[in-house]
């Protein structure tokens, strides 16, 4: 939570209104992790109503401990361990890019959601530079053109996740972009979450010889104020109807 926690939680928020969850509703948050927008539902519609699906052990069992009396089964969103129009609405946060198939995922995410109920998904704008990482991507370029840097995942371009609504069969597809806001304490705390080796940002860092380590963590350093400073993180979202 310490990495991307103080961005999702945020997000979540705006995530849940744009899916218009709320109480008397069956939901579903597919590739939960440690729990931020499954939170958020819970606090809309009650544990009792939400389930969820996590394909790694530790994130499932750290959802688990947080939000008891919610349904967390260990699964991957290619194959959701539910019956068919079981759901009013099955969100996924930040999660499509990481997908194996994301295509396969939101077919399954339409599959478990009844008639004219709502599938959503966001995924930071990283293509369009305006992810919570451009500052560390743009370093990472300057010293390694040739890096992966998130820009060419599944859905984190202009359209792409519209596109992949559209091959999964889902119909009235809207796409907008939401916006949050966060206040970093300064430079060290902002760096040191990367420390962590968390993300495809924290690996790629982690595995970089220490020299190069800190040549980037430096040039990260010429791009951000050394006291507190806000950072505005913006995804594309989508939802469409079964």
């Amino acid at each position: 939570m310490r990495f991307m926690g103080r961005y999702s939680e945020p997000l979540a928020a705006q995530f849940a209104d744009l899916a218009r969850v709320h109480g008397g509703q069956r939901v579903l948050d597919v590739g939960c992790g440690p729990g931020a927008l499954t939170a958020e539902l819970v606090n809309r519609a009650g544990a009792g109503a939400v389930s969820a699906v996590e394909p790694s052990a530790s994130f499932a069992a750290a959802a688990r401990e947080r939000l008891p009396g919610v349904d967390i089964r260990q699964s991957a969103a290619e194959r959701l361990p539910f019956p068919d129009a079981g759901f009013d609405a099955a969100l996924a946060q930040l999660v499509v890019h990481f997908m194996t198939d994301p295509v396969t995922g939101l077919r399954e995410m339409g599959r478990v959601t009844r008639p004219g109920g709502v599938v959503a998904a966001c995924v930071w704008d990283h293509a369009g530079g305006r992810g919570p990482l451009s500052a560390f991507w743009r370093a990472v370029r300057e010293l390694d053109p040739g890096a992966d840097d998130e820009s060419s995942l599944a859905g984190v371009r202009e359209g792409h996740l519209a596109e992949l609504f559209a091959q999964a069969g889902l119909d009235a597809i809207k796409v907008t972009t939401l916006t949050v806001r966060v206040r970093q304490a300064g430079f060290e705390s902002w760096w040191e979450t990367f420390t962590l080796g968390v993300g495809p940002a924290g690996a790629y860092l982690t595995s970089l010889p220490v020299a190069r380590r800190d040549e980037l963590r430096e040039r990260c350093r010429r791009q951000l104020p050394a006291g507190p400073f806000d950072v505005s993180a913006t995804a594309w979202a989508a939802t469409a109807t079964p």
